[in-house]
């Protein structure tokens, strides 16, 4: 006597082929889940600064992306980003620190408006010079479309960034230097450092200086003090901590938001551009990633390269004039 009946048989195998089926859908979502994932991507759990998720394709500093520093010779390789000055001349340079040079003018120390330019050799002489510089203090809305336009003309320029705007946006950070270019200082808090003591000046600065080096291993070395604002005293205390001050000779006065038009004409028409100068904008300012592609060409349609700050100066035995010119010995 058979212990099923065919109905009941039927009723199991019918039970069988739907758990088999529940199964093998079960493994095949599980491979299609496992086959997508990157299993080279472990930031979430080694607390690596974040990766920039814009769709341009540049590389994080492992250079896990579709682009990176050694296959692209326009970004700095990490042996062109050390400190250009001698580590080994720590307390013999201006304010102790490594820096060797004179910023004295009898007895006011100035820091670094614009260049002479006559003697540099990592330049051609032949050709004429400028530095474009963003402030980074406040918003981060229009960074990528300005790197982007940075990008278009394989151009690197200099961003000062506070500490508040580096904490906020550690990503655009990366981004900003995954792209080549400088990192500056802008101050922890942008408050008018010649008011504070040399102790809280350098607080002021370290912090933002430590901060850069936790995202992107660089160490800074470009400081620009809030609102133009410096004291002998400031200056003594940025060379002190290994750091050049720098402000500007051109003004875009992107920041009073007068237009685009007014941004491009400010720079490329303005009295003190020459060969040398440091040009001010601000990557928050409502108008300024309008008007860059125009300033850009601008420059160029003059005669001008644009080149970052840090290729601009003079890194060591150099002095100052009156107007905060920088002049190699």
């Amino acid at each position: 006597m058979s212990l099923f009946s065919n109905k009941q048989m039927r009723i199991i195998f019918i039970y069988c082929v739907i758990i088999i089926l529940v199964i093998c859908g079960i493994i095949t979502a599980r491979h299609k889940q496992s086959s997508s994932e990157n299993p080279a991507d472990t930031s979430s759990i080694t607390n690596e600064p974040p990766k920039s998720s814009d769709s341009s394709g540049t590389s994080d500093k492992s250079g896990s992306s579709n682009d990176s520093s050694s296959s692209n010779p326009s970004i700095p390789s990490d042996s062109d980003r050390l400190p250009p000055y001698n580590s080994s001349n720590q307390g013999n340079g201006i304010g102790g620190g490594a820096i060797m040079g004179n910023c004295s003018i009898g007895s006011r120390k100035l820091p670094i408006y614009c260049v002479d330019l006559s003697k540099k050799t990592n330049l051609d002489t032949s050709k004429k010079y400028v530095s474009i510089s963003f402030d980074a203090a406040w918003g981060d809305e229009d960074t990528i479309k300005i790197l982007d336009i940075l990008d278009k003309y394989n151009i690197k320029t200099t961003f000062f960034m506070t500490g508040g705007w580096v904490d906020s946006y550690p990503d655009k950070v990366l981004e900003i230097y995954n792209r080549g270019h400088d990192l500056g200082n802008h101050s922890q808090n942008h408050k008018e450092m010649s008011k504070l003591s040399v102790g809280e000046q350098k607080d002021e600065i370290m912090s933002v200086a430590n901060k850069i080096k936790e995202i992107t291993g660089y160490t800074s070395f470009l400081f620009r003090p809030p609102y133009g604002d410096y004291n002998s005293t400031l200056i003594d205390t940025v060379y002190g901590c290994n750091f050049y001050p720098i402000e500007w000779d051109v003004d875009s006065l992107d920041w009073k938001d007068y237009g685009t038009d007014n941004i491009i004409k400010t720079v490329t028409t303005h009295k003190a551009l020459k060969n040398g100068s440091i040009i001010l904008m601000h990557n928050g300012a409502k108008y300024t990633a309008e008007a860059l592609e125009s300033v850009i060409t601008g420059l160029q349609s003059q005669g001008y390269e644009i080149v970052p700050v840090s290729q601009l100066i003079n890194t060591e035995n150099f002095h100052m004039d009156g107007t905060g010119l920088q002049i190699p010995d």
